[in-house]
């Protein structure tokens, strides 16, 4: 149990990294309230104990009148490639959205973690304009960082690397590792977009949760990288699964590298502890034992 127990909000809540920390939140016995409008957000996430309330982020003064000690905010649409057909909801969903959390913790002068993308590190600093998606988590990144500067906003922004594990999705805005799984499973062939040679960093959900943790407790300022110690191309992913795989045509948005810098998570004590390739093999053993 904490020393004190903390009003905290988790926006994106029943989201798949969202309920995972909502529930080791609620764990460690603070108040936690989600705001989700439930777009890629399951109410079969919904963690006992936690307070649920529905409604998009730009809405938050109305649907939150309390004052948290903390805002966790991850409840933004959050898929690179699809991004790109789909920019008005990109911008309903993300920049209307963040402005609202942004300013509803600037009037209350609350504590504010982001959950940046690490879309904008890729690529030699090209990854954060290749799509809608990209280009609006590295602008967010920049206005909580100004309004830190500005308004002495508290504030601290973490940097997910492709996370995979419990409550993961797939389907249209599903993550590579749960579709693969699911396909798997299923007997179909994974699917790799051309080259296949990009290369991507896959993060526990448990590990990343470790990190939120840590630096809403004692993270300050930008820059906290959270991502495994090793990257793997897409293709070389599809091959552990040892499964048939067929490649697909490039897509626009499709960043080719992946750069991580942890140093500042690593300061303040975390470490990544999961890897992908045994996760993969769990799930082939676990199939061929079902056999």
């Amino acid at each position: 149990m904490p020393k004190k127990t903390k009003l905290i909000l988790v926006t994106g809540g029943a989201g798949f990294i969202g309920s995972n920390l909502c529930a080791r939140l609620a764990k460690q016995g603070h108040k936690v309230i989600s705001l989700d409008n439930y777009f890629t957000g399951l109410k079969e996430n919904h963690i006992p104990g936690v307070e649920y309330r529905q409604g998009h982020t730009k809405d938050i003064v109305s649907r939150i009148p309390e004052k948290p000690d903390l805002v966790y905010h991850l409840g933004e649409y959050s898929r690179v490639e699809q991004s790109v057909g789909e920019p008005d909801l990109v911008w309903d969903l993300n920049i209307a959205g963040t402005f609202a959390v942004a300013e509803y913790c600037r009037q209350r002068n609350i504590r504010l973690i982001y959950a940046g993308s690490s879309t904008k590190f890729s690529d030699g600093g090209l990854g954060r304009d290749q799509s809608p998606y990209a280009f609006s988590k590295a602008t967010h990144t920049e206005l909580i960082r100004n309004y830190g500067d500005w308004y002495n906003l508290p504030y601290a922004i973490a940097y997910f690397y492709n996370v995979y594990g419990p409550r993961e999705r797939s389907g249209k805005y599903g993550s590579l590792i749960e579709i693969f799984r699911q396909k798997y499973l299923a007997g179909q062939p994974l699917t790799v977009t051309s080259p296949g040679t990009q290369k991507r960093i896959f993060t526990h959900v448990d590990d990343i949760v470790d990190g939120l943790l840590l630096i809403g407790e004692k993270g300050e300022g930008d820059e906290f990288g959270l991502g495994a110690n090793e990257s793997y191309s897409v293709l070389e992913i599809a091959q552990m699964f040892n499964a048939p795989i067929k490649m697909t045509p490039e897509r626009q948005g499709n960043r080719m590298d992946a750069r991580l810098d942890a140093t500042k998570s690593q300061a303040i004590g975390w470490q990544a502890k999961h890897r992908i390739a045994d996760y993969i093999q769990n799930i082939v053993k676990s199939a061929k034992k079902k056999q």
